[in-house]
């Protein structure tokens, strides 16, 4: 612990607020709240931790806090900081998942829409549904069922929905307002558990379609029915009341929690969410403010009830929320509160096994590099690689793994300057020079080990520009690889020997995703330049010429030898004005 900590930490008020915590670069890295700051802070830097804490206190170099008047304040406030800077740690508004929604639009002629964005546009809008399918396997249905318009002509003229029975607005006589408010209630009904009726409707014409010997038509009906069983009454799970409610529930073991959210629409469990996520603050805490970042960050639509466990803090709740906020203690809104605490500890359970296989995989495969390499694990990795064809539009790319995975918000493209020709020493040199140039200017992070895609000619233009010229000791590698081009050898020392590593073993193939993604990520970038060049022509050096002129000539033309021959008519006939005409011809038959 630091001296500044040290002291900010004697003179912490024992009052709620938010707390930001800093690493060496002043960037903020995890926001937290607390009813008791001084309590909640001080613990960072007390006692034993897991190796998740332990990594979050590790990066800490300093602190700041705001002091609020009440821990509703404190809620508030966590929630808009943690929007404001994004902190790597605070991992629950990572995923800004939004959920699709079915919308009846408030239109002259209304449309039945999916939409991920809920707006004050006085239209009628049904969901969420977190599986999206489920919303479009129901918009389908309901477009069968209800020929809302689907289509943007006017009265008069059928578009192909209508033909199919599917849209009326572009008949010659369109439904009246009072025609569609019918369709429109019918379709409020149906999302809100009218179904079965409508179900016993068809069933009734199917078997009347049957009778008359229209057995077209009574197929049409009978797969109608097929898809509301198929659609809507895989919803079970039922309270009586009819009433829109969300139930929580929450685990949490080994510093993770996984919270669970049933949506419960007009009585019937339609659908959940799942969130799984890292937490530094006591559970209850971590809790209270995902429910509040849920619904005020995330815009999912607040039901009349939310359900959350014994020893949530309701009142509070109920205040930031503005609607009820209860705690069932018995009967079927207990059973449905204990049922997804039940899925949440079943969810978090195949987690952790996952992120131990995962962990082992990485984790362990970056500690055993280090340790092949005699250095410290090396946790921040970056590797380099070129790409030209025969020295035309020569690029270089970067990709940078932290603990095994790829950060791929850090990696970084280069269009070389400097060198001329197929170079690909100077170019490593020129790529190296410029990137830890400006990590020195802006005091970024340094790598703890970097990996160039090549062998001993690479790596020495690439320490030469490291020691000689930036003065930076840091361990750098080859990859070189074989007449296949796979992954063959790691290099590493001066000069370079090669490194044993197993091919079956878990670091050899952490070696071998760096110099595939490196790779992979190098000739991306050639390739969208040099697309780019290849639609160049003489034509961009003409002014009045822009890309659509450009492509208009070219594909009238079909090449810059037709245009040269053509005459000033022939261009005016495709919209090129007169004066613009007579320069392309002066520039393309001129010497220049």
């Amino acid at each position: 612990m630091n001296r500044t900590i040290s002291e900010k930490l004697a003179v912490l008020p024992a009052q709620p607020g938010c707390y930001l915590m800093k690493d060496r670069h002043g960037t903020v890295i995890y926001v937290g709240k607390s009813k008791a700051l001084r309590n909640r802070v001080r613990s960072y830097f007390t006692g034993a931790h897991d190796q998740k804490t332990q990594r979050l206190v590790q990066e800490i170099t300093d602190f700041e806090y705001v002091v609020t008047s009440s821990e509703m304040e404190a809620l508030i406030l966590e929630m808009n900081l943690i929007k404001k800077y994004d902190p790597k740690y605070n991992v629950m508004l990572k995923d800004d998942k939004s959920y699709p929604y079915l919308k009846i639009t408030s239109e002259r002629h209304p449309r039945l829409l999916i939409t991920r964005k809920v707006k004050k546009d006085k239209g009628k809008y049904f969901g969420p549904y977190p599986n999206v399918i489920a919303a479009r396997e129901t918009k389908k249905l309901l477009d069968r069922l209800y020929p809302l318009k689907k289509c943007n002509n006017p009265p008069g003229r059928p578009c192909l929905y209508y033909h199919m029975h599917q849209c009326l607005a572009c008949s010659d006589n369109p439904p009246t307002v009072s025609e569609y408010n019918a369709i429109v209630q019918e379709i409020t009904s149906f999302l809100h558990g009218g179904f079965k009726d409508i179900k016993k409707n068809l069933t009734e014409k199917m078997l009347e379609a049957s009778e008359q010997l229209n057995f077209e038509r009574a197929k049409e009906f009978r797969d109608q029915i097929q898809h509301i069983e198929s659609v809507m009454e895989q919803q079970k799970m039922t309270l009586n009341d009819r009433t829109d409610r969300d139930v929580f529930g929450y685990s949490f073991d080994k510093g993770w929690m996984c919270i669970q959210v049933f949506f419960i629409r007009q009585g019937k469990l339609i659908e959940r969410d799942v969130s799984i996520f890292p937490f530094f603050d006591s559970p209850e805490e971590t809790f209270l403010s995902f429910i509040g970042r849920f619904y005020l960050h995330k815009q999912h639509i607040k039901p009349k009830q939310i359900l959350v466990p014994i020893g949530t803090e309701t009142e509070m709740l109920s205040e930031l929320l503005e609607t009820d906020v209860h705690t069932p203690f018995r009967g079927r809104k207990k059973e449905l509160v204990e049922l997804a605490e039940k899925n949440a500890k079943i969810a978090l359970k195949e987690k952790f096994s996952l992120i131990e296989r995962d962990e082992e995989r990485t984790i362990a495969a970056v500690e055993k590099i280090g340790e092949k390499l005699n250095i410290e694990t090396p946790h921040r990795i970056e590797a380099f690689d070129n790409s030209n064809i025969q020295g035309t539009d020569p690029v270089s790319a970067m990709v940078v793994f932290i603990d095994g995975k790829p950060s791929k918000k850090d990696y970084r493209k280069y269009k070389i300057r400097d060198v001329e020709g197929p170079d690909d020493y100077e170019t490593m040199r020129e790529v190296i020079r410029r990137r830890y140039t400006r990590v020195l200017k802006e005091n970024l992070p340094l790598p703890d080990l970097i990996v160039v895609d090549g062998a001993k000619g690479q790596m020495s233009a690439a320490l030469d520009v490291l020691e000689n010229e930036l003065s930076l000791d840091i361990p750098l590698c080859g990859l070189a690889k074989d007449d296949r081009h796979r992954t063959s050898e790691l290099l590493y020392g001066t000069p370079p020997e090669v490194v044993s590593l197993s091919r079956n073993s878990q670091e050899f193939y952490l070696v071998q995703r760096l110099q595939d993604e490196v790779h992979r990520f190098a000739i991306s970038f050639h390739r969208q330049l040099r697309g780019k060049n290849l639609f160049q022509s003489e034509l961009d050096n003409i002014p009045g010429v822009g890309e659509k002129r450009r492509k208009l000539l070219l594909q009238h033309f079909k090449s810059i030898d037709e245009i040269k021959r053509a005459n000033i008519q022939d261009m005016t006939k495709l919209g090129i004005p007169s004066n613009i005409a007579q320069e392309i011809l002066d520039y393309l038959n001129h010497d220049h």
